[in-house]
């Protein structure tokens, strides 16, 4: 009888623990230094759904639609320790003044183009993106928008500066930047 209960207390305890040790929750803005490997790091205060939408902008006869949206929990791998996080994650399809498109991250399942958000600042209402560049990365770095009311959002884009090793990316692909890199663009929601 003493076996039996002593098995059923340690089966207990190991079902208890199991339940209990879930990863830990987080602010989304807390510093990667206090953020515990595979911590989820969580939008408790609403910061990201002001930003969710379709927007539109036009610069230099190119028409730039935006689709934001929330994506939680993504794992997010750094050289120090891995976490989880929500993002606000941007999809987006630019057109010449002839309605041509020039690059459509939307609807092409196999782009490796990737633009999504690494921090929030609530004090001056903008989120900070990185952009992973188009082939070959040219022209990664990051991009901050700015929420100015509930229907615009104002665009700046700051590309790394990097010179392209023409020998690491192949003959003919398209190495353009087809996004605005300017600041200060409008975006209206759709």
């Amino acid at each position: 009888m003493k076996t039996i209960n002593f098995k059923t207390i340690i089966l207990f305890s190991l079902f208890i623990s199991f339940f209990s040790c879930k990863a830990q929750t987080l602010p989304l803005n807390t510093a990667l230094k206090d953020t515990p490997a595979n911590a989820y790091k969580k939008d408790l205060s609403n910061e990201l759904p002001p930003y969710a939408g379709v927007y539109k902008g036009v610069f230099d006869g190119k028409e730039i639609t935006l689709y934001i949206t929330i994506v939680e929990n993504v794992l997010q791998k750094s050289s120090q320790k891995n976490y989880y996080s929500d993002v606000l994650d941007i999809q987006y399809i630019v057109k010449n003044s002839s309605g041509t498109t020039l690059q459509d991250t939307k609807n092409n399942s196999n782009s490796q183009i990737k633009l999504y958000s690494i921090k929030t600042r609530p004090d001056i209402n903008s989120i900070i993106f990185f952009y992973s560049g188009t082939n070959c990365r040219v022209g990664w770095g990051e991009v901050v928008l700015k929420k100015i009311n509930s229907t615009q959002i104002s665009w700046e884009y700051r590309p790394n500066d990097i010179i392209l090793d023409s020998s690491k990316c192949p003959q003919g692909t398209d190495i353009n930047i087809y996004l605005p890199e300017t600041k200060d663009l409008i975006f209206t929601k759709q």
